[in-house]
């Protein structure tokens, strides 16, 4: 199979003034036309758990509480996958479009992950209007924003 080269386009930056995705300066000209977009889809790099071990791992011990004993990989959000890409739907507060800096709500990912690419979150493209799930997750959230009240610590086994 053909390999693939990903080139990071910038970096999470987590301080006490908030979250942010803090582009490399070639990239400053992309944000161009970003203006009235309320959240962004964030493709970033889970650097920790980028090595051949983690890698190769493509079942989980029932990650979840009410998951089922054993799951594929890829039937979870786990960091370690095959390649480690997550993606991530965040709210953008601000953007500075001079130095390329945008100030975002939250972001699953801890200060200088690598950011590979950004995506305007459109509803037509990327919200499902009744999404299924199995039921053992049934009872979580049904948006971004109720799950920022919701006890996620009672949901996982790590």
């Amino acid at each position: 199979m053909k390999k693939f080269e990903v080139e990071p386009i910038g970096k999470i930056k987590v301080c006490e003034g908030g979250m942010f995705i803090e582009l490399a300066p070639k990239y400053v000209p992309a944000l161009q036309g970003l203006d009235g977009f309320s959240h962004l889809n964030v493709l970033w790099w889970f650097s920790d758990f980028d090595n051949a071990e983690m890698r190769s791992i493509y079942e989980a011990s029932q990650p979840y509480k009410t998951a089922p004993s054993v799951m594929g990989i890829f039937a979870t959000r786990s960091p370690i996958r095959p390649n480690p890409v997550a993606l991530t739907a965040a709210q953008v507060i601000y953007i500075d479009y001079e130095k390329g800096v945008i100030q975002i709500a939250y972001i699953d990912a801890k200060d200088g992950t690598p950011v590979l690419d950004l995506k305007p979150y459109t509803p037509s493209l990327d919200r499902v209007e009744n999404p299924g799930v199995p039921e053992w997750c049934s009872h979580w959230p049904k948006s971004l924003e109720e799950s920022g009240d919701f006890p996620w610590e009672n949901e996982f086994n790590f």
